[in-house]
């Protein structure tokens, strides 16, 4: 298997907690994405594409790469959806990302309304990265941020994927966000992630790390 290291695969899963050392090959995430690219060309990838769950996370990780290229949006959800249940770690969710969702928002955000409502650690998590990636710039609304606010968790991946969310809107919609961490909005562990992330930002200012600063609970 020339595009294997071993090496690498030792590192992979030592970054990715709850799978086994077995479901690593070893392959580095740009070295798939050129495989993705050839692959998605031939007969041979739909077949792939049906055959779930996978065994290695690297098969995961094409799978969904597959996906991000795939240009129909009614065919790129009916994959997603079929494909989602079987995430199992941050790494193939925080990589997933179809390239179609930036041109059919108004069809998306009600998908993302539903994902982020699951019980499936991976399909929420996915969900509030969606979010995030395509409804806080100019697409922002206030409202939005009702979503990531009703989701109550105590899976750490679900939680951390909030904190993301709400530091990257700190950095991107000030105004709308602060308010919930001088308020108390979020649940205590998001609110002093959320700040943690956000003073470690390169996007957010001095003076406003500062702030966040005498925000933090205790």
């Amino acid at each position: 298997m020339n595009l294997q290291e071993v090496g690498y695969a030792d590192f992979q899963s030592r970054l990715t907690p709850g799978l086994d050392r077995e479901h690593f090959i070893g392959v580095r995430i740009p070295k798939l994405r050129k495989l993705a690219k050839l692959f998605g060309k031939t007969k041979e990838c739909k077949e792939f594409l049906r055959k779930l769950p996978h065994h290695y996370f690297e098969e995961n990780m094409l799978h969904g790469l597959l996906i991000a290229e795939i240009k129909d949006y009614d065919v790129c959800i009916a994959e997603l959806e079929r494909f989602l249940p079987f995430i199992d770690n941050w790494a193939v969710c925080d990589t997933l990302s179809p390239n179609v969702f930036k041109k059919y928002k108004n069809e998306l955000f009600s998908e993302i309304e539903k994902w982020s409502g699951s019980r499936h650690t991976y399909t929420c998590r996915f969900g509030i990265g969606m979010l995030m990636r395509h409804f806080l710039d100019e697409d922002f609304s206030p409202e939005y941020l009702n979503i990531p606010l009703s989701i109550h968790s105590e899976e750490y991946y679900v939680n951390m994927m909030l904190a993301w969310y709400f530091a990257t809107a700190l950095a991107k919609q000030w105004e709308h966000v602060v308010v919930l961490l001088e308020n108390g909005t979020l649940d205590k562990w998001v609110h002093n992630k959320t700040i943690q992330k956000a003073r470690e930002s390169f996007r957010i200012t001095g003076a406003q790390k500062e702030y966040l600063k005498g925000l933090k609970r205790i």
